[in-house]
Parts: C-alpha cells; structure tokens; sequence
C-alpha cells in the first residue's frame, strides 16, 4: 500500500522522537511535508497518516461515521487510567449512547450555576499564597481546577473523602509530568509490577485508591439517592438510555475518570499558559484589565464569558500552545482520495491539532501571541480545533472555557501578577497532552484594585 510522504527516519527512532519530544517530531515532519504525511509511532498502530490541511480536515470530520470511523481502540493505551467503558474509548452505537447520557451536564444553563463557585474557588486559593514569594502557576491552576471537579463532578464540598480525593487525584496524574514517565503508556514491556519497586507499581497501587473511593462514593449514592443535588455524578446516575437502562457501577466509574482527566488535567494547563502570555505581552494584559475593569466591582459570571477581548485570548492561548495535540483518530473505511493521495481501508488518519495552529497560511507569524486575529477573522471549525470535532469533539468544551475565562478574570482582576524566569516557556509531553515545562514560576506583587474605583475613591477624597 503507497502511503502519503512517508517519513525515511528509522520506525524505532521516530517512536523515541514521538515520546520525547512531540513538537519538535511534527514540526520537523512538517517542513518535509506541509500538508499530509505518514509516521511510524506509538499508540496508535504502527503507520499513522498526520493531517494538517483544514480541506483535508473538513473532508474527514465532515464524513465520521462514513468514510473515516473514529474507532476507540485506537486509544486503548489510555484504558488503564481511563476504564474500558470510557467515552473515549467507547464506538458506534455505544458511544453515541453514552454521549448523549452526559451531555446535559454540559448545557449552557447548567454552566451558569457553575459561575460564581468557580469565582469564589479561584479567590480562595489566591489569598492562601503570601505575596513576593514564587510559586509555579500550574500547580495554582492545577488546584483550582481540582477543586472545580471535586464540587461540579462529584458533589463533595468538605469532609474525609474530599481531602483523600485531593490527595490521591494529583499523585496519580503526576506520576506521568514528564516524557520519561509518560513512557509507560507507550511501551507495554515497561507495564511491570515489580512488587512495590518501579512507576507502574505506584500506578496501579495509586489508581486502586482512587478506585475505591469513586465507587464507595457510587454505592452510597445509590443506597441514599437525593433528588435535589445537582452535580454531574448525580445527573449521571439518574440518567437513562432508549431503553431505560442506567450506567453500572463500572460505567459511571469510567466516565467519572473520563471527566476528570479531560477536565482538571488539560483546563489547568491551559490556564497555565494563560497566565504565561498574558503576562508576557504587557500591552494584551492591560487590554485585557480594561475590558474587565469595564464590568465594574462585582461582574456577573456570564457577563465575563461573553467578553470579546476575553474570548480571543482564551481562543490565542489555545491556538499557540494546543494542551491537546491531535483530534481522535479516524480509521479509513473505503478507498478514498486525500489531497491527492490515494488511501485504503483500515489506514489511520491523525487530524493534527498543533500543525494546524502552527500554519503560516491561516496564522501569520504563528508563533506571536496575538488574540486581535481572533477579532479580525472567523476561523471555521477545520482551521481552529483546540477541542477536536466531530462526532468526536471534547463533550466538556464548554466548561472548560467557561472555567478558563472566569479563572483569568478572577486573578488578573484582584492581583499584580509578575513572571520570575523571562525565559520562553517550552511545551513538554505531560502524559498525553503538552503542558509548560517549568510550570510557569510567578510572583504576586500585591492586590489590584480596578481603575475606576481607585479614581473615585481619589475624587471622593479630594472632594
């Protein structure tokens, strides 16, 4: 079978170069090949077909379920953190199921009972920190979104099992904060117990915790059902397919890790370079305070997420540094004919997410931080895919970005902010997704105080 501009570098060496270094593997390929091109790396079969040309794109997500499946074993080295059940590991008919079961807990009215929690959150965890003191803006980010997951997915607000989920969730999802540990999702001989020795006997150790107390907490929900909660596990419970049937324990259990991973891991990245930028590019930062400093002392949390200036930043951070490197793999059904390219059934196609953002033609000079292009030109759903698309695009797209935007509002409105390291931050392999590899080490310099506030205390003064 011809494939599409295969790469010549040794199989063995371009796995090695995949798990390492992600983004210096692509952005290489892509030199070579600008459109389309055939890798061998791991954890997806053997021969992957990378796309990055939005034609191509639109002709594949335009077509799921046609000529190109997403199919979920193509993702079977998540399923010991995830759960074979899973949504993303889930096809067809299932699948669908599923995804329809969770989606109301992502409506747009569910999210505005979210808001002010995720404010008071966000406020909370930034007073706790002294000021003039460095600390690493991801784990920041990392707890606040912790504690999002904890109240907004699983209902718990206080007590014994929330501090044990505050404990456990971390310590598992850190043990994969690097490309070397991360490894061990890539090459199965390396899946070893070695009875309490080695990262993989942490793991499992690890996971059997967190386990137990996800369903310890289904079983005493369901021994002691309250209709009136309102969080996305009890939304879950109560939901029912076509033919009235509920998740099992197993099910919800899969889902719930789903979420979680989905939802703290990549949303705190994110944040992250949020922060990062921001305060990169002093003219964006001040831009940014003056939208906000324009809702007044106590802004209404819907009133932030529509912000325009907000919105395209949240929308430049995404694009510049994508958490997630690629959309769902699709697997060519039919003989069919991509960018001119001839390709058969069973070959697997990787809509490149990062190579996309990364192109000259559809973002000039993109590796400049400029939110304004998101102001000037509407990108379609094949040029801009920071969530993937799809049948496959990311079901918790809209908390995300809500959580996003009110968490940079939050601090950058309450607090002076300043970077330690002026060094360009780099993106590193942190499991499957790229996060910033020094964690963003930040200062706070004092409380903010918005402009016009402070003019009318002055005028009050005066007067």
């Amino acid at each position: 079978m011809q494939l599409p501009n295969l790469l010549k570098t040794h199989s063995l060496l371009q796995k090695l170069q995949w798990v390492n270094d992600p983004v210096s593997y692509m952005e290489n390929a892509a030199q070579q090949y600008p459109d389309i091109f055939t890798a061998r790396i791991i954890g997806f079969g053997d021969t992957v077909v990378f796309v990055n040309h939005p034609q191509a794109i639109q002709e594949i997500l335009t077509n799921d379920r046609k000529k190109f499946v997403a199919v979920g074993e193509k993702n079977i080295i998540a399923e010991p953190l995830l759960g074979k059940h899973s949504v993303f590991l889930l096809e067809n008919a299932r699948h669908k199921q599923v995804r329809q079961l969770l989606m109301p807990a992502f409506h747009g009215e569910q999210m505005q009972s979210y808001g002010q929690r995720i404010c008071s959150l966000t406020e909370k965890a930034l007073s706790q920190l002294p000021l003039e003191q460095p600390f690493l803006m991801r784990n920041l980010t990392q707890e606040i979104s912790l504690q999002v997951i904890l109240q907004i997915v699983l209902g718990l607000y206080e007590g014994e099992k929330l501090q044990k989920f505050k404990h456990l969730l971390p310590q598992l999802l850190d043990l994969f904060q690097s490309p070397l540990s991360s490894s061990l999702f890539f090459f199965s001989f390396l899946q070893k117990d070695l009875g309490g020795w080695g990262l993989w006997g942490k793991f499992l150790r690890d996971r059997e915790q967190v386990d137990e107390l996800i369903y310890d907490e289904i079983t005493g929900r369901r021994q002691q059902p309250d209709p009136e909660r309102i969080d996305i596990l009890s939304m879950l419970m109560s939901a029912q397919d076509d033919a009235g049937q509920s998740m099992t324990d197993q099910e919800l259990h899969d889902q719930l890790m789903s979420l979680i991973l989905a939802g703290y891991e990549t949303t705190a990245t994110a944040m992250a370079w949020g922060f990062y930028w921001i305060n990169q590019k002093p003219l964006v930062r001040e831009k940014l305070l003056q939208e906000l400093d324009s809702l007044g002392d106590s802004p209404d949390p819907m009133s932030i997420y529509r912000l325009p200036y907000l919105s395209a930043v949240c929308n430049e951070i995404l694009r510049i540094k994508p958490v997630v490197m690629f959309s769902f793999p699709r697997v060519v059904q039919e003989p069919v004919e991509l960018l001119g390219h001839s390709l058969e059934p069973g070959t697997v196609l990787l809509p490149s997410i990062y190579l996309t953002h990364q192109r000259e033609d559809l973002y000039p000079q993109p590796k400049e931080f400029q939110p304004e292009r998101f102001l000037e030109r509407q990108f379609s759903p094949y040029e801009f895919l920071p969530f993937g698309g799809g049948v496959r695009r990311c079901i918790g797209e809209v908390l995300a970005l809500f959580q996003m935007k009110l968490v940079l509002a939050t601090v950058l409105s309450h607090y002076h902010l300043a970077l330690v390291d002026r060094r360009p931050e780099q993106p590193q392999r942190r499991g499957f997704t790229l996060a910033p590899a020094s964690g963003v080490k930040m200062v706070i310099t004092g409380r903010r105080v918005r402009q016009e506030s402070l003019i009318n205390m002055t005028t009050k003064s005066i007067s």
